[in-house]
């Protein structure tokens, strides 16, 4: 088995994603396979690149020029789930990231755990909102997405603790806030797939976000940091907006995140 860093790398290389999803599920199933048989295989080293390989399609458009769908109509629930799945295919390649980029950070082999896990749901939560968009007659890259999905990554790539913080804590958190809406919308709509795939990432969004805090928090211990004020200071950096409430708080303190973690940043200037 190749060392997981190089696995990362061939995930964060590989450009169509079906095939993306497929290779990132097969090296999981590689890792989970040796861990369960009682391995601690070799995590290597990768030089990843910067900007992960992707598709021809979707165009890629600053958000402002994100054409605005209504979720009531045909066309918007479509587009609402390919701005899904765009998210689901940018976090497969955040959690494989982490994974090579970091690797001079020295981190117990449950890290490696965590974040193998987190990528291969991923890859499923992916693969669930193509399965949806055809079902409709589309596919994903049929309509535009958002350019700045891959910002976080950049704006931390030489900093772990801002990755922690950014990526599971503030940009996942956030789906534990809209994706209840989105599954209403859907469920309305008498779209029964949809809503099946959405409960299935809602679910397991919980455990990525609470990877973040569990790692941002040993971290903090490890360098003697107070972890609230770390975060603070580390979204202040790295995030460029003030977080938007309302927040579903049942759902992020069960991920480790209480509400002086997030409320105090909802207010900043």
């Amino acid at each position: 088995m190749m060392p997981l860093a190089q696995m990362a790398d061939a995930v964060l290389r590989t450009g169509d994603g079906r095939e993306k999803t497929a290779l990132s599920r097969k090296l999981a199933a590689e890792w989970r396979a040796a861990r369960e048989g009682g391995a601690a295989p070799e995590i290597g080293t990768a030089t990843p690149p910067l900007h992960p390989a992707r598709p021809a399609k979707p165009e890629l458009l600053s958000p402002r020029d994100v054409p605005r769908r209504r979720p009531g109509s045909p066309q918007g629930r479509i587009a609402l789930l390919h701005a899904v799945a765009h998210i689901e295919l940018n976090a497969v390649d955040l959690h494989w990231d982490i994974i090579a980029r970091f690797t001079h950070v020295p981190m117990p082999m449950g890290f490696y755990d965590d974040w193998v896990k987190a990528a291969d749901e991923e890859s499923k939560h992916f693969n669930l909102m193509c399965d949806c968009l055809e079902e409709l007659g589309s596919h994903y890259g049929a309509l535009p997405a958002h350019a700045g999905m891959w910002r976080a990554a950049e704006d931390t790539a030489d900093d772990f603790m801002g990755r922690l913080a950014v990526v599971p804590m503030v940009l996942e958190a956030r789906g534990l806030d809209v994706t209840p809406g989105m599954i209403d919308v859907f469920r309305k709509a008498g779209a029964d797939s949809a809503v099946a795939a959405l409960e299935t990432i809602y679910a397991e969004e919980v455990a990525h976000v609470a990877y973040g805090s569990k790692w941002l928090h040993f971290m903090c211990g490890r360098d003697n940091l107070d972890p609230k004020e770390a975060f603070h200071a580390l979204v202040q950096r790295y995030f460029h907006s003030p977080l938007k409430p309302p927040f579903n708080e049942e759902k992020r303190a069960e991920a480790g995140l209480p509400p002086d973690f997030y409320w105090p940043l909802a207010v900043a200037d």
